[in-house]
């Protein structure tokens, strides 16, 4: 369930210590927010290897845990969104918040065919408790 909203803030300078975002079920993420952790904190993230729908990668860099939801595909597009993103989020353990960026709302996710309110909609149905950026 979403519990904040801080838009127009910049998630990593937000002092959050559990950070999701999208990635690919291919496993190229050299783009977007999830080529940004790559470059920054998680390198091997660029060229992850193929992912299956629903997974959650999870890498802990400098006190901040961060988590790759593998939620959509290159070749084949945003399916199920809702289930799909909630299914992601309800893998994330504990019961401290986890920040999140509007996923599928960059170039990226908006070419491949992401529907924001079908992914906010999971993040609601999610028993995670989520701060959306």
């Amino acid at each position: 369930m979403i519990i904040a909203s801080k838009r127009g803030q910049d998630i990593l300078a937000g002092g959050e210590t559990r950070i999701a975002f999208a990635v690919n079920t291919e496993g190229y993420n050299d783009a977007g927010f999830a080529g940004v952790i790559s470059r920054k904190y998680w390198p091997q993230l660029a060229n992850a290897g193929k992912c299956e729908l629903g997974t959650v990668l999870k890498k802990e860099c400098n006190g901040v845990t961060f988590f790759a939801l593998v939620c959509h595909s290159l070749e084949g597009g945003w399916k199920d969104q809702t289930e799909t993103i909630r299914k992601c989020f309800d893998q994330i353990e504990g019961d401290e918040p986890v920040a999140s960026i509007s996923i599928g709302t960059g170039l990226i996710g908006i070419l491949s065919g992401a529907n924001f309110a079908e992914i906010q909609a999971g993040m609601e149905a999610s028993t995670a408790k989520i701060i959306l950026y």
